[in-house]
């Protein structure tokens, strides 16, 4: 079991989350960063491989072992399936794991989103499924407020991938979608106070409003990659979230 692995690895593929995790308790810790790093495990598998068939191999590999874990089995001997394992026993479902790998499949076929809808649906079951595990790893209960969180930091992650996703070939946005009415529709959702257990989860979205408030004000800087903000006000908007709730 390798806690450490699992930090070091979102450390160096998902940057936001490692630093907001840092700023969480050391208890949380040992819960966000199995998540965070099994998250990134299912992120990475379609884009490692110009394969689709070895890449829908790589997420069955992690749904096989999400479910041998949640119907008591011992966990496979791998640095993310161990500590992970000890998330899934202290009550984070398999099935809701499992969702999470099976929502990544549409980024194997590149399967363009056909309106909004199921492109937000796609942002809930990838970031908003990952938010509602995090914050359940920690105690909380509020699964709407949670997904609604997820669902708008994944958006504004989202909106800022769009020029290295289409440069993949799949097309990022829905052809109808405005950026500019997606990033207002997500800065409505980011209504829930990072305050109780699960404040350290919801802490993960914490770049989410300035970058949606830039999207919204602005929208062609999405297609353009000019989202985003310098590294000392990234970070120390950061230590502000904390310090505020």
């Amino acid at each position: 079991m390798s806690l450490a692995a699992c930090a070091a690895l979102v450390e160096r593929g998902d940057p936001d989350r490692f630093l907001a995790a840092m700023a969480a308790p050391v208890a949380a810790r040992a819960r966000l960063f199995p998540l965070y790093a099994y998250n990134l495990e299912l992120a990475r598998a379609p884009w490692v491989t110009a394969e689709p068939l070895i890449a829908e191999m790589r997420l069955q590999w992690w749904r096989d072992a999400v479910a041998e874990v949640a119907a008591g089995a011992p966990a496979r001997a791998h640095e993310v399936m161990e500590p992970l394992a000890d998330v899934i026993r202290g009550g984070v479902p398999g099935a809701l794991l499992d969702g999470m790998a099976a929502a990544r499949r549409r980024d194997v076929g590149r399967v363009p989103f056909a309106d909004a809808g199921e492109f937000w649906d796609y942002l809930d079951a990838t970031g908003g499924a990952l938010m509602w595990a995090s914050v359940l790893a920690l105690g909380g209960a509020d699964e709407p407020g949670a997904r609604r969180v997820g669902r708008a930091g994944a958006l504004a992650a989202w909106l800022m991938a769009v020029p290295g996703i289409a440069a993949r070939g799949w097309p990022a946005l829905p052809e109808s979608a405005d950026p500019g009415r997606l990033a207002r529709e997500g800065l409505a959702m980011l209504t829930s106070r990072a305050r109780g257990p699960e404040a350290p989860a919801l802490r993960a979205a914490w770049r989410a409003r300035a970058i949606l408030r830039q999207a919204a004000a602005e929208p062609a800087r999405v297609r353009e990659g000019r989202l985003g903000t310098s590294d000392f006000r990234r970070r120390s908007s950061l230590l502000w979230q904390v310090w505020r709730g």
